[in-house]
């Protein structure tokens, strides 16, 4: 059960559509939706409870296996029905056919957008406005379709139960599937057996180790606005980096 003040609705219910949209995919087990709702303590989130364990070599393989059949499943466009979160942050979700534009508006811009209102400008702005009028280079030749993508895909929020993945936490929208991946490599957690059965299954496209610090970067800067601290001088770091490679 999760629990928040009546505000915490709206968040709520996008959590739940995400994971029903997860399930529906029948690619990887999520926590069954049993309710969700405000009574008078405020909202709540009620889901199937599950008996995780740290997933062995063998789950690690069968999730990669199970993440590129899930990034098989497709939409039209970018993006979802509705806007939902990431972490505690807004994550808007209106629905694009051109990814770079999705990408650079709904994701780079909008957390830059954030990082200024909380208090984060000068040489952060500047550069990250400068990254996000370069982004071309990044995706010569490379239009990825709309994959259903987890969004959130950390260590933290997949697990194994009975020898099998299951995930939860999502922040669920179609876009490309590298953004799930490069999310893997953020943190670490995710082993070898992981990354060769996604790649027997789908191998990814020409290019994909120059896109992976920019999908990397607006997690980071979602941790910036969350959490502040440390979080300014990696994501400056980042954006020099991404910079050197799109000039």
């Amino acid at each position: 059960m999760k629990t928040g003040p009546a505000e915490a609705l709206d968040a709520f219910e996008a959590e739940a559509d995400g994971l029903r949209e997860l399930a529906a995919a029948e690619c990887v087990r999520v926590p069954e939706v049993y309710d969700v709702g405000t009574d008078a303590r405020g909202a709540y989130l009620e889901m199937e409870h599950l008996d995780l364990v740290t997933p062995d070599r063998d789950c690690e393989r069968r999730f990669g296996a199970q993440l590129a059949a899930l990034h098989g499943v497709t939409a039209k466009e970018h993006g979802w029905h509705r806007d939902n979160t990431i972490g505690a942050s807004p994550q808007p979700n209106a629905r694009s056919a051109d990814w770079l534009a999705f990408f650079r508006e709904r994701r780079l811009r909008f957390q830059l957008a954030l990082a200024a209102e909380n208090g984060y400008g000068g040489e952060l702005q500047e550069r990250g406005a400068l990254l996000a009028e370069k982004l071309t280079i990044l995706f010569d030749g490379y239009r990825p379709v709309p994959s259903l993508l987890h969004g959130d895909l950390w260590a933290g929020n997949w697990g194994m139960v009975d020898g099998h993945p299951a995930v939860f936490d999502p922040a669920v929208h179609y876009g490309d599937r590298e953004c799930d991946l490069a999310m893997t490599r953020l943190f670490g957690g995710f082993g070898s057996s992981f990354y060769a059965a996604y790649e027997e299954a789908w191998p990814l496209a020409r290019g994909w180790e120059h896109r992976v610090p920019l999908y990397q970067l607006y997690h980071v800067l979602n941790h910036l606005n969350l959490f502040g601290g440390g979080y300014e001088e990696q994501a400056s770091e980042m954006i020099t980096e991404l910079l050197a490679e799109v000039r």
